[in-house]
């Protein structure tokens, strides 16, 4: 019977324990549950990142995906993507998002590979082109950079630079390609 009494008396303290408790725990039950909230949603946004140097090393004719970009097509910047077990660029409506659109092609000229000649004829190339559609830097808010054939794509080839416009402030938020007049 002592063993019973003591059971019957472990149970009524601690049932005056959570009677005492529940005040407080329904004073933070919803502060807690919007807690939870936030905290489930927090991994399902895109973190915050620090803008990235686009010149003509940003992405080369090696990145996987910037291939299949077309003239006036938008695309994202390069990032890590598990299902490919690479680090690829991806077509990207205008509208949806994107970083990156294509502006123009250039086509260089047959030699040897010769990294510096080819970095400042794709800039100068892609300048004009740039300055001819929406004037300048400054005037337009935008900016680009060349994406170059690299050692490798120009042994076998590849003898064009892709010409790329962004924001330099963040999405491009629709294609940025002037009507023509």
């Amino acid at each position: 019977m002592t063993a019973s009494t003591g059971g019957s008396d472990a149970t009524a303290s601690t049932g005056a324990a959570d009677a005492a408790a529940a005040p407080g725990w329904r004073r933070l039950r919803w502060p807690l549950l919007g807690l939870a909230v936030v905290l489930a949603l927090l991994p399902a946004t895109e973190p915050l990142r620090a803008a990235p140097v686009k010149g003509d090393n940003f992405i080369d004719a090696q990145t996987a995906g910037i291939l299949d970009i077309e003239g006036g097509e938008c695309f994202s910047d390069p990032a890590y993507l598990a299902r490919a077990g690479d680090v690829v660029v991806l077509y990207r409506s205008c509208d949806d998002g994107a970083y990156n659109q294509s502006y123009g092609f250039l086509h260089v000229p047959d030699g040897p590979w010769n990294r510096p000649a080819l970095a400042a004829f794709a800039w100068a190339g892609c300048e004009r082109d740039f300055q001819a559609r929406w004037g300048s830097r400054d005037e337009s808010g935008l900016d680009f950079y060349p994406i170059l054939p690299t050692e490798e794509t120009w042994a076998n080839g590849d003898r064009d630079v892709m010409c790329a416009v962004h924001n330099p402030e963040g999405a491009l938020g629709g294609s940025k390609l002037p009507l023509a007049r």
